[in-house]
């Protein structure tokens, strides 16, 4: 399917490629929509890529390494005792707002995000898959045990004091640019079995995401008329599925993002633009003729 390559304009309701996505949204009313780290970087969390797709930092903690190493462990959360302030203090941006703002009028069946921050539930999305879970919780990697990110971190904080006006660059996802000897870091083991890896309960490169959830996202596409890419390169598989399943039934796949994404030869229709572009897609909406779209229930 080829693609419409469109540009983004400065007054939403004279934007011609903001109407052709209106367009869409019109057309097929029961969107999925599929979000990457574009949609948070205006929250203040750093993304992982630039607009070519490629690494803009080394590659994240793998789970193998996190597994199978103490180092790489006390690495890790002496990092994330510094990064995750970022993530912690983050709040959902006008882009978060504008999609919870479509599902509540009928024009979104629900979001696929790849994203592990939580900012479109407390945006007021309600139908919310996170599909590499969610960065605010930690599990034991034995027992199961799960535990609020924040009071681990707040132990981490009493055993290592010194580290706690250490500074350095936020990172995505709570990670932070330190490079340093880790090997005095003290890591916690699982409070209830007593020497269970705590991991954040979030799916690490190289590792899978839970059946379970993935199954829940395709029944979403399969739900849906259309699918909506916002702010993903869809370099990583486990998001890039998605757009393939979607098109290979023929449902139609719209993308708004800045730059190359792995998917571009499956769109329908392409709008080169930042994700905050879709208060400007409600705005058309809300607009015009296209804008006496009525509420439909969510």
């Amino acid at each position: 399917m080829r693609h419409r390559s469109v540009r983004k304009s400065s007054v939403a309701g004279n934007d011609p490629d903001l109407e052709a996505l209106a367009a869409f949204v019109h057309r097929h009313p029961r969107l999925a929509v599929l979000t990457g780290a574009g949609i948070s970087t205006a929250s203040g969390i750093p993304d992982y890529r630039d607009d070519q797709g490629d690494w803009k930092r080394p590659p994240p903690m793998q789970h193998q390494a996190f597994m199978g190493s103490h180092a790489a462990r006390q690495r890790y959360w002496a990092r994330a005792l510094i990064g995750f302030r970022t993530l912690q203090e983050a709040t959902p941006n006008v882009a978060h707002a504008a999609l919870a703002r479509l599902e509540a009028l009928g024009h979104v069946n629900g979001v696929i995000t790849q994203n592990v921050d939580g900012l479109h539930q407390r945006a007021g999305s309600r139908r919310v898959i996170d599909l590499h879970g969610r960065a605010d919780r930690v599990r034991c990697m034995g027992c199961g045990a799960r535990r609020m990110r924040h009071d681990l971190h707040a132990e981490l904080a009493e055993r290592n004091p010194h580290w706690r006006e250490v500074g350095a660059r936020a990172g995505p996802d709570g990670d932070a640019d330190l490079e340093t000897d880790f090997a005095d870091f003290r890591v916690p083991d699982c409070t209830r079995c007593g020497d269970g890896i705590y991991k954040p309960d979030v799916v690490f490169f190289g590792d899978s995401v839970p059946r379970a959830t993935v199954e829940s996202a395709f029944d979403l596409v399969g739900e849906s008329d259309a699918l909506l890419v916002v702010g993903s390169s869809l370099m990583v598989f486990s998001g890039f599925r998605f757009a393939r399943a979607a098109a290979k039934e023929g449902r139609p796949i719209a993308c708004l993002n800045l730059g190359r994404t792995r998917a571009d030869d499956l769109y329908a229709l392409k709008v080169e633009a930042s994700a905050d572009a879709l208060v400007g897609l409600c705005e058309v909406l809300d607009a015009g003729p296209l804008g006496s779209v009525t509420r439909r229930p969510a």
